[in-house]
């Protein structure tokens, strides 16, 4: 797999019957290792070692239902109180962040109302702050670090 603008991290991968297989760290499971699953287990460790958010409060790849038809994101950080804090939408590096792309993870977070958005193709990182109260929202250069 391609390197990532994200840390250098260990990962537990496995290979069978001519497939490789990483280790979620969250699921506890062993996954095919595609492009995008690169890019979604970079992001878990950044966000669980860079900027310190529990594992435990840290959610993947769960349906939810949009307009009447389900959908799955791919990662859901909650706060401690158990609501929706940020939202992760990770693509294949091949993958173009487009007006699409941002489209797609609106359109979760009306569902959601999470307070931040961060979407990856594992080179390039964007993050916005919802601003609710103003119905907008703004660019920022990174993340929050987990604060109790």
């Amino acid at each position: 797999m391609e390197q990532l603008n994200f840390p250098a991290y260990a990962f537990t991968l496995k290979n069978k019957e001519n497939k490789t297989y990483i280790l979620d760290l969250i699921r506890k499971k062993n996954l095919l290792l595609t492009p995008e699953e690169w890019v979604r287990q970079h992001c878990i460790n950044f966000l669980n070692s860079e900027l310190g958010y529990p594992k435990s409060l840290i959610n993947v790849e769960k349906q939810i239902k949009i307009h009447g038809k389900l959908k799955r994101y791919d990662i859901v950080v909650y706060t401690p109180q158990g609501s929706v804090g940020i939202l992760v939408e990770c693509k294949a590096p091949s993958i173009l962040i487009s007006q699409d792309t941002f489209d797609q993870i609106a359109q979760y977070n009306m569902t959601l109302n999470s307070m931040y958005l961060m979407l990856t193709n594992g080179k390039e990182h964007y993050f916005c702050f919802m601003d609710f109260e103003n119905k907008t929202y703004r660019f920022i250069s990174e993340l929050p670090k987990y604060n109790v």
